[in-house]
């Protein structure tokens, strides 16, 4: 089983890093093979939407950054993990630039699923997704967007199981940590 674990978080000193250290010990320790990515370290343009993934280079951004790699990984994994700070509902700007360039795992065909058009994906097998948002205070709203983004993003990844978790509190809060360990998308 692989896994590919997707850090969006914007600085180092951040409650993410270690609920990613959790997260990788817990998939380690059950014999998964973990891929982490720390964002904010990596060159990665934003997708310009010029749909050349679709047209020119199916399956292959044209940009040649670290993007086309993570793009490969994530379609080869069993586990998609994503982990953001919650901005306004949504994920940090280092974690939407790689989301929104994993349009090349999708084709630019279309489907119906539950009565909504969606695009087809181009694999045949696609990753669980487990997302975690981190906010240093509870804010009902933001969380409640937070999961439905998670949500919608799931359907048009076809992810066959998904789970998003909004931690809040400070950076040693145990009940999140717990909470990260009882997690069951990534039993």
């Amino acid at each position: 089983m692989k896994a590919v674990v997707l850090n969006g978080s914007n600085r180092d000193e951040n409650p993410l890093n270690i609920w990613e250290n959790i997260i990788v010990e817990k998939l380690e320790n059950r014999g998964w093979e973990v891929e982490t990515v720390e964002l904010r370290n990596i060159k990665l343009s934003t997708c310009i939407g010029c749909f050349g993934c679709w047209i020119k280079t199916p399956g292959q951004c044209i940009l040649k950054d670290n993007g086309v790699k993570i793009c490969k990984a994530v379609a080869r994994s069993d586990l998609l993990v994503l982990l953001t700070p919650v901005t306004f509902g949504g994920y940090s700007f280092e974690l939407k630039k790689m989301v929104d360039r994993l349009i090349p795992n999708l084709l630019p065909l279309f489907t119906k699923i539950n009565g909504e058009i969606h695009h087809k994906t181009r694999y045949e097998k696609n990753p669980k997704l487990l997302v975690i948002g981190y906010h240093p205070q509870y804010d009902e709203e933001s969380e409640r967007i937070f999961k439905e983004l998670v949500h919608r993003n799931a359907i048009n990844m076809d992810s066959p199981a998904n789970h998003a978790e909004v931690v809040t509190g400070d950076i040693n809060d145990v009940k999140g940590v717990a909470m990260l360990r009882k997690i069951k998308v990534i039993s």
